[in-house]
């Protein structure tokens, strides 16, 4: 739960925050989804691919539209993996990736149907939309869809970008500024910065989503370069109106970052 709030919560240029909302959404909606979905991810009886589906069918009967899906789907097999020991986690959320099976599977593809967010199900070879075949395991689907979809990348990467960028960049940036929550804002910049948002890239295309990330850059730099992010606040905020002006999200930003923070307070209970 303090993953999805602290996230949330944070001043992320171009997506929902208390700062600005935006894109038909309110913080309202994602503090209820959270609230939903955190009982269902920490149900130790339910396998990896049900906790995403039914948080995911919860969450869009009484919030009405996709707020969480790719948090869901990066949160899910995080939490099954500190299950089997936060100590170890990579390396069992590696063992729980390849554990996945046909149920699970079939439950993620319902899930991201359901949702209906575009992106993995736009695939003509592995299409979510279209009923299952027998022979197309997840991995087979998120290998195809891994270079358009930076949720599908971490599928098949064991989530290197929430461990060797995301969650020591928070780490990093916490200590320095004492905040976990300008150290998230510090994260989802980055994220920005290197890799086009899949969300964007979705809605408008690669180029200009390529675009959004080339903008990006030197504010990341400008902001990580503070010694008081709180005086980065009308440089996020300018970059924020502009982007949603354009109706511009960087949703896969914000679903990296949210990983990002689930790692370290998962870190931070171990220590």
């Amino acid at each position: 739960m303090n993953s999805f709030i602290t996230e949330v919560n944070s001043l992320k240029p171009g997506n929902v925050s208390p700062y600005s909302e935006g894109h038909d959404m309110i913080v309202a909606d994602f503090v209820k989804s959270a609230e939903l979905a955190t009982p269902i991810l920490c149900d130790p009886s339910l396998s990896v691919g049900e906790r995403i589906l039914e948080s995911v069918k919860l969450t869009m009967s009484e919030v009405g539209c996709n707020t969480n899906l790719g948090m869901l789907l990066l949160f899910a097999p995080l939490i099954r993996g500190a299950e089997l020991g936060v100590a170890q986690l990579q390396s069992n959320l590696g063992l729980v990736l390849q554990e996945l099976n046909d149920r699970d599977t079939a439950c993620i593809f319902a899930a991201i149907s359901h949702a209906s967010p575009g992106g993995l199900g736009e695939s003509e070879k592995y299409d979510v939309n279209q009923k299952l075949q027998d022979n197309i395991t997840l991995q087979m689907a998120m290998t195809e869809a891994k270079d358009r979809d930076l949720i599908a990348k971490q599928y098949v990467t064991d989530f290197e970008d929430i461990f060797s960028t995301g969650s020591d960049c928070i780490e990093d940036f916490a200590l320095r500024w004492n905040s976990v929550q300008w150290s998230a804002v510090a994260c989802y910049m980055g994220f920005m910065a290197e890799f086009p948002d899949s969300h964007i890239r979705r809605k408008y295309g690669h180029e200009v989503a390529e675009q959004i990330k080339i903008n990006a850059a030197p504010i990341a730099t400008a902001f990580r370069e503070q010694d008081s992010p709180e005086e980065a606040t009308e440089m996020l905020m300018k970059f924020d109106k502009a982007l949603k002006q354009k109706g511009v999200n960087p949703g896969t930003s914000a679903d990296l970052t949210a990983a990002s923070l689930l790692v370290y307070h998962l870190g931070k209970t171990v220590l």
